[in-house]
């Protein structure tokens, strides 16, 4: 069993920056691929980065690519978001996820934990 906890969200403006943390407790955080996703309303939840169990490959969704860095802390159990250039469209609840021995999967299908959610929001 894992639980996950995300925090970091806010409101900024266009431009602005934020970084995620993903905080992971229960079994061992190191055999676990990360994922990152993100939810508006009335749409489905979509892939926004990721990253293997082994930390090395990272996946991300184009339109997130250059501004968008995921990266793990196995000693601190935590998973990191660093959302740079942020823009109006990056507005939705960000949710990280968590796969046993998994290898940056982008369907939410693979993922086996999930946290609460953290709100983001962007204004022009």
């Amino acid at each position: 069993q894992v639980q996950l906890v995300e925090s970091g969200g806010g409101l900024v403006q266009a431009g602005d920056s934020l970084r995620l943390s993903c905080a992971a407790s229960g079994e061992t955080f190191s055999s676990y691929s990360m994922g990152w996703f993100r939810q508006t309303p009335g749409k489905e939840r979509d892939f926004v980065a990721s990253m293997n169990w082994v930390g090395d490959s990272t996946y991300y969704r184009d339109s997130v690519k250059g501004r968008f860095t995921i990266s793990r802390d196995n000693a601190k159990k935590t998973v990191y978001l660093q959302m740079n250039s942020l823009k109006p469209e990056d507005t939705a609840v960000y949710y990280c996820a968590a796969d046993h021995w998994g290898s940056g999967s982008m369907w939410t299908s693979r993922y086996d934990y999930w946290g609460q959610g953290t709100q983001v929001t962007v204004s022009s």
